[in-house]
């Protein structure tokens, strides 16, 4: 079978897996007081539920990268957010809306122009030992500067995530060529050790700041992250791993018509889903303050020395519970 067609197949079946583990995360966020340290999560089975559905489209993702190029695997990400509207709708007990499927179209259009222009060579190049710790050091960089207090946290941490996730699939694209062909020369080496480190610890911190950042909801902060992570991984197959679009300039043009729909069908996706998981509720009115001990003032009635009048009790004495006295 064709390297290409074996690559497409697999990244559909990962995008579902990684959009059933979204629909997890973020149902388990949901459940979730925001104080509430990892410790506690680690005792939770729909965390480890999350965990295997993670790991499962990892793996198959990881089989993706070792027949096509990261031009051609990581656009289809985006498929996660397309395959989490009917697994929402169906965890919400509703049906998809017309926004929704607008949403699907454009981005699978988008997705269906990417693949014409993505080079369909199986990997061959990888990155060397100081090309893979200046892409650790930059990315944590960046991840430490997303992560830090301010507005708007959710959607900062969705876009840490994604570009943790993107990064650990370009390092992981190192390691299957490696594995594979012994390009890149002794298969245990301290390159391959490094790259192996940062690809777990990657993997890990994407998948801790997705789960902080689906405390706000699924919708935009999954749409962040399916963006976020192919602009990453593509930006170092293109820079440093000598990924090419084929087609020349007229590939170009529908590469980035296909990024436009694809951007645009996310959004519409992002905004549906935020408003079926995270639906505004109405504000309550006002409700009045009655005193449980209404006064019972008799006008014209006598009164006591201090003004009082009598038959009323003072207020103090009613609410403790007994009698006042002059």
């Amino acid at each position: 079978m064709n390297a290409t067609l074996i690559a497409v197949a697999l990244s559909l079946v990962s995008a579902g897996a990684y959009a059933a583990a979204a629909v997890a995360q973020s149902r388990l966020a949901g459940r979730t007081d925001p104080s509430t340290g990892i410790l506690r999560l680690l005792g939770r089975g729909a965390w480890w539920s999350a965990v295997g559905l993670n790991a499962g489209g990892a793996l198959l993702h990881v089989a993706a990268l070792n027949y096509g190029p990261l031009t051609l695997v990581q656009p289809l990400g985006a498929l996660t957010l397309v395959a989490a509207v009917p697994l929402g709708a169906r965890a919400a007990g509703r049906r998809v809306g017309r926004t929704e499927w607008r949403g699907t179209v454009l981005t699978l259009l988008g997705l269906g122009a990417l693949l014409l222009t993505a080079g369909g060579s199986a990997p061959h190049e990888s990155l060397t030992l100081p090309e893979a710790l200046g892409v650790g050091a930059a990315t944590m960089a960046v991840v430490a500067g997303l992560s830090r207090p301010g507005a708007r946290p959710g959607l900062r941490h969705a876009a840490a995530s994604g570009i943790t996730s993107g990064v650990a699939s370009a390092l992981t694209q190192t390691l299957t060529v490696a594995v594979t062909d012994h390009s890149g020369g002794p298969l245990f080496s301290w390159r391959l050790l490094t790259v192996a480190l940062l690809v777990s610890a990657f993997a890990m911190g994407g998948l801790l700041l997705s789960q902080t950042a689906y405390r706000g909801g699924l919708g935009a902060p999954l749409a962040v992250v399916t963006l976020a992570n192919p602009v990453a991984a593509a930006a170092i197959g293109l820079a440093l791993l000598g990924e090419r679009l084929q087609g020349g300039p007229v590939s170009l043009v529908l590469a980035l018509l296909g990024t436009a729909a694809a951007v645009r069908g996310v959004i519409l996706l992002s905004r549906a889903q935020a408003r079926a998981t995270d639906p505004g509720e109405a504000a309550a009115p006002p409700v009045p303050v009655v005193d449980p001990v209404p006064s019972r003032v008799v006008i014209g009635s006598p009164r006591r020395a201090d003004g009082t009048p009598l038959g009323v009790e003072p207020l103090a004495a009613a609410r403790a519970g007994g009698p006042s006295h002059p």
